[in-house]
């Protein structure tokens, strides 16, 4: 288990770097973002990588909920 201040750190880097990643529709920014801290900090990078994608998957699976509850209003619109 990684030292929580590198979790913190983690964590923030990755919430910053999702912002990052949505205002310059740069969907791999994430990927160029983990060379970096690889090429310095193993374990900052491990623990970034799984922060991102964390989120990522729930971004994913709020859009899957989001559509699914869509889909269903609009079968239950129909006459």
């Amino acid at each position: 288990m990684a030292d929580p201040a590198v979790l913190q750190m983690a964590n923030k880097l990755a919430e910053d770097c999702l912002a990052v990643q949505t205002k310059t529709g740069d969907d791999r920014l994430f990927m160029k973002v983990g060379e970096v801290l690889g090429a310095s900090s193993q374990t900052l990078e491990e623990a970034f990588l799984t922060a991102i994608r964390t989120r990522m998957a729930e971004l994913q699976g709020r859009a899957f909920l989001k559509k699914t509850l869509l889909d269903f209003q609009a079968r239950q619109a129909k006459p």
